[in-house]
């Protein structure tokens, strides 16, 4: 929770946690906000994989799921929500820390150095997969 928390400092996204809420006691609540992340149990009876897909069934283009679950993975992805992997939004969170502490340290008179690095192969990608990379590029 705590590099969520940091991730959604340097980067300003909301970011919402869903947990399996079945095992938990009747009188603990369902929602509530801890350093700025919204943490979200499942009712009893509905696993977290089912808030998931009806989050992303609601929110649709808005919404990005990070979820190594396939089943959930292809639910939002044909809801119209991007999708990335556990593994993959992790190495991004590592990242965006990496690349804040190295804006730190960097000094702001270097400015910008040209380059001539082309940024790949012609190659159109459908609708989904452009709109999908764009919302992964945002992380």
């Amino acid at each position: 929770m705590d590099r969520l928390a940091a991730y959604r400092k340097i980067k300003h996204h909301p970011v919402t946690v869903v947990f399996d809420g079945q095992n938990s006691p009747a009188f603990s609540q369902r929602h509530h906000r801890q350093k700025g992340i919204s943490i979200r149990f499942s009712p009893k009876g509905i696993s977290a994989d089912e808030v998931i897909k009806r989050m992303a069934s609601r929110e649709r283009e808005k919404a990005l799921v990070v979820s190594s679950d396939r089943d959930v993975s292809d639910y939002a992805a044909a809801c119209g929500a991007a999708t990335i992997s556990a593994q993959q939004f992790e190495a991004k969170i590592q990242m965006a820390g990496d690349f804040d502490r190295h804006d730190d340290e960097t000094d702001d008179n270097r400015g910008w150095t040209p380059t001539t690095k082309k940024k790949g192969p012609a190659r159109r990608r459908s609708k989904r997969q452009r709109r999908n990379r764009i919302k992964i590029k945002k992380l």
